[in-house]
């Protein structure tokens, strides 16, 4: 993401959160629906964007461990099941973090804390949401179905960590970088070594990246006592990013060498990496603004990389 994803907030839209993009559609959607937009993050596209990412980069990685192209079904299955778990992902954290949210100026206008939606019928969405995502799962092969359910215990658990522990970021990026296990999987119904660092590179992205969302937060957080990387880090938020960003391009590249990846393959992670290196430069724990918008500049970095996978494979399919 080098420019925000998504046109500028509206700020005549009544009930718009701070981070919330404002598209068309959305001002087209009924009243009633607007809270259940909301709760299911459809207004903050990023976030399954950025849950999607390591799904398609890992269907990429198989594409060029058995040279062939990425398989556009399982593209568009990812698709899908990531829009579904991040709004279902989204709305239990919210029916978890209800008091907490309305603590924080960012989160209070949020739809439980602002008493636009019932607990109830919060817990009616998130069955509904779930069941979508359990639908698309279940097209896959026994392997990554097992796997998929596996990543449950993670999710449920995530929205506790900001309460124990400085690390809830670490514990973000063991769920949402979860598809690096799972476009491999769908495709051999086992995981490897390529499988397994593209993982390890998704979880330090998702470190790094939610480190810098984390910096909007920091005051609020630490007035309610909820921890996060970026008040661990302080003043030294831009070498913690730094590491963890290094961290995630060396262990794609470990990745892409063990897939016997090619030059388009690692031009794109030349591409991301850079990307990773101008976000870094352009931090400022000042500004909550420029916080947000590098956060979602991610979206553009995961698709560098993605691209490259992607090319790589359907060039590696076309010389046999």
């Amino acid at each position: 993401m080098i420019v925000p994803a998504g046109p500028p907030e509206d700020p005549a839209l009544p009930d718009a959160l701070p981070d919330s993009i404002n598209s068309r559609w959305l001002r087209l959607a009924p009243d009633k629906w607007r809270p259940f937009i909301e709760l299911a993050r459809i207004d903050r596209p990023i976030g399954w964007q950025l849950l999607l990412l390591p799904c398609w980069q890992s269907t990429a990685l198989a594409g060029i461990a058995a040279a062939s192209a990425p398989r556009l079904d399982f593209l568009l299955l990812f698709l899908v099941g990531a829009v579904a778990m991040r709004g279902a992902g989204s709305t239990y954290n919210d029916i978890i973090d209800r008091r907490i949210d309305a603590g924080v100026e960012r989160t209070r206008g949020r739809p439980l804390p602002s008493g636009r939606v019932s607990l109830r019928a919060a817990k009616c969405f998130l069955v509904a949401e779930a069941a979508i995502g359990a639908l698309v799962l279940f097209t896959f092969n026994g392997f990554t179905i097992a796997l998929g359910l596996g990543s449950l215990a993670i999710v449920a658990i995530y929205p506790f960590m900001k309460r124990v522990t400085s690390w809830p970021q670490l514990v973000l990026g063991f769920a949402f970088a979860y598809g690096g296990l799972m476009g491999w999987a769908a495709a051999f119904a086992s995981l490897a070594a390529p499988a397994l660092l593209l993982y390890a590179s998704a979880i330090c992205w998702t470190i790094g990246y939610d480190t810098i969302y984390a910096m909007q937060d920091a005051r609020d957080d630490a007035i309610i006592g909820v921890r996060s990387t970026a008040r661990l880090f302080g003043g030294h938020v831009k070498a913690g990013v730094s590491a963890f960003y290094a961290l995630s391009v060396a262990c794609a590249l470990g990745a892409i060498s063990s897939a016997t990846g090619g030059a388009l393959a690692y031009a794109g992670l030349a591409a991301f990496a850079a990307h990773l290196i101008w976000q870094v430069f352009a931090i400022n724990a000042g500004d909550s603004g420029r916080a947000l918008m590098l956060f979602r500049a991610n979206r553009d970095a995961g698709l560098l990389l993605f691209a490259g996978l992607a090319a790589d494979a359907i060039a590696k399919a076309a010389t046999i």
